[in-house]
């Protein structure tokens, strides 16, 4: 019998001062539950087993309503989400016997991450959205020990939602975001002085995601000076709005100017959401053209909303690779990440969201499910198969990493998210942190398995030679090339060249040399075959013209992604994408010479 690690000796630590008698609630409650992590983690399970005993999925593995940790652990396997498939498929058909979970499935929500090619079905119940609410009501009350009189003017948030599809049997299927956003609780907030956003609902709710936009920014500018953060979902999100800005300044000058929305809006309920804001302001329309007309775009988001403390947006995991892009635009405002949370089961938060980014770490709620811990090296040689020792959330080790496991009210039993964290301390007896990656591997050609932690390192190290010539790496994709013998890796980065010298792209030598450095920074599995074995051969960048990861993205939305979820894939097999990618190649450039390995080392 493994000997666990016995639950940190902790005193509950206070948060710190409260702004107010509600965020001092919130502010207890956080602490509360941190300080009690593993009773509530107990009492959680126990209510998820005695609630869902007479499921169908439960019964299989003969829990008897038996609602104890250490049967649990004995009887229900891990598993991943090809495992549930069936029981997922059954429900999406319309059969509504509790299989999963004893509440009715109220709709699916539909997962970033793929199943065979195919999007992931994650069932969910309605009063999850009541456990969702209050993960984001503790959200503020943590900003606000940080930036104080967020009170005193308004967030710019680009929000979206997507048109949701039915599964067979009669069910929603959207993303997580869509089903929050058009629920009442979104819908019928109440008024909130802390949370007063300058998008109007009916715009947030627009399908079209260019009306939606074009009315969100236009909104953004009208209330420009009393604009105090501006953020989105994701990092990506952000920048795609900044784009946005740059391909229409001009009608939205002109909107301003006149008093009169652009007939491209034809949406009723977006057109009647600004009649009583849009009003003729020529100085504002001819302050928005001054500013964007140069093609200067350096601190565009402090020049045109000026009193703005920090940009709200996830720039962790994949999303690293757009922080310098941000500083670009945003003239190095600090970037808060406050919560962390997916399709499955909304996890945590920052409670210190003014960190740097290389310095976010999440504090997992032990009240929004049951988690568990796959210690990596195990995940690593689990095959799926017998008896696995998972570590609860109060038996964490600092240091070390880990896969997340989770059992929710939903349904879903011992689920393996994928994630990869690794635990930087703790808040009284509940640990933090780090997001590492998500747990798959990008590109193979032979032996080799490069991540997207591996690669996102290989882009960064190489894109540092581009410094000198003021140019980024502003997105980039990756696909195992293996038409030719030996197979190479094929990188695609869009650039941007900032300044001076924008338009002149860095020239091929200065390209060949980013190729190496970026197989330098690979792993030596990588090395020894492109050095030793000659099984791999030069890494290639193509340089795609500007705007056609805008393009991939518009794709991707066509074919049902939610612009909410959308993130960049970071390696891309599916002919049409390559296609589109490789009809916007400028230029290509292969490694020159071989990267450093030597048989003696092992990294």
């Amino acid at each position: 019998m493994a000997v666990e690690t016995t639950i940190p000796t902790t005193t509950s630590t206070s948060l710190g001062p409260a702004a107010n008698e509600k965020d001092a609630e919130k502010l207890r409650f956080i602490d509360e539950m941190t300080a009690n992590a593993d009773a509530v983690q107990e009492k959680l399970l126990a209510e998820i087993l005695s609630r869902n005993a007479e499921t169908e999925y439960l019964q299989r593995y003969k829990l008897g309503g038996v609602t104890d940790r250490a049967t649990f652990k004995a009887k229900i396997p891990m598993v991943t989400y090809e495992d549930l498939q069936p029981e997922i498929q059954r429900i999406a058909n319309g059969d509504r016997s509790p299989i999963l979970s004893a509440h009715p499935i109220s709709e699916f929500l539909t997962s970033s991450g793929t199943s065979a090619g195919e999007r992931k079905l994650m069932p969910t119940i309605k009063e999850e959205l009541d456990r969702r609410q209050l993960l984001y009501s503790l959200l503020t009350p943590v900003m606000n020990l940080y930036v104080p009189g967020l009170d005193k003017g308004k967030a710019l948030y680009f929000y979206f939602v997507k048109s949701e599809t039915k599964t067979p049997g009669g069910l929603l299927a959207r993303p997580v975001l869509t089903s929050y956003y058009k629920s009442e609780h979104f819908k019928s907030r109440p008024y909130d002085p802390y949370n007063v956003i300058t998008s109007p609902t009916p715009a947030i709710l627009c399908a079209d995601s260019f009306q939606s936009m074009y009315v969100q920014m236009l909104c953004g500018l009208l209330h420009r000076l009393e604009v105090l953060r501006v953020g989105a979902v994701f990092a990506s999100g952000l920048l795609r709005a900044i784009r946005f800005l740059q391909l229409h300044w001009e009608e939205l000058a002109q909107d301003i100017a006149a008093g009169s929305l652009s007939p491209k809006i034809t949406d009723p309920s977006v057109r009647d959401s600004v009649t009583d804001i849009l009003k003729p302001d020529p100085e504002l329309a001819e302050f928005i053209r001054g500013e964007c007309s140069t093609g200067e775009w350096a601190g565009i988001i402090t020049r045109i909303w000026p009193s703005t403390k920090y940009l709200d947006v996830i720039v962790t995991g994949a999303m690293a690779q757009y922080i310098p892009t941000l500083e670009f635009y945003s003239g190095g405002l600090p970037m808060a990440c406050t919560m962390y949370a997916s399709s499955e089961c909304y996890f945590g938060l920052n409670l210190r969201p003014m960190c740097k980014p290389s310095e976010v770490s999440y504090t997992i709620m032990p009240n929004m499910a049951y988690f568990e811990f796959l210690p990596i090296e195990m995940a690593a040689a689990y095959k799926g198969e017998g008896d696995v020792h998972l570590v609860d959330l109060a038996r964490l080790e600092v240091g070390k990493e880990y896969e997340l496991v989770i059992t929710t009210y939903a349904g879903l039993y011992r689920y393996r998210v994928g994630d990869i964290l690794r635990v930087t301390g703790f808040h009284n007896a509940a640990p933090q942190f780090r997001f590492v990656r998500r747990k798959n591997v990008l590109l193979s050609i032979e032996a080799d398995k490069t991540d997207e932690a591996e690669l996102q390192k290989a882009v960064e190290n190489a894109s540092r030679l581009l410094e000198p010539y003021n140019a980024t790496v502003v997105e980039y994709t990756s696909h195992a090339f293996t038409k030719t013998i030996p197979g190479h890796y094929v990188i695609y980065w869009e650039l941007l060249v900032k300044g001076s010298t924008q338009g002149m792209m860095p020239g091929g030598e200065v390209m060949e040399r980013c190729c190496l450095a970026m197989e330098e920074a690979l792993n030596t599995v990588y090395r020894q075959s492109r050095v030793a074995d000659g099984s791999i051969g030069p890494l290639e960048i193509r340089v795609v013209r500007g705007g056609t990861f805008e393009e991939l993205m518009d794709y991707a939305i066509s074919r049902g992604a939610s612009i909410n979820q959308y993130k960049v894939p970071r390696c891309v097999n599916f002919p049409p994408i390559l296609e589109l990618l490789d009809s916007r190649v400028v230029s290509a450039h292969f490694s020159p010479a071989l990267p450093n390995w030597s048989p003696h080392r092992s990294s």
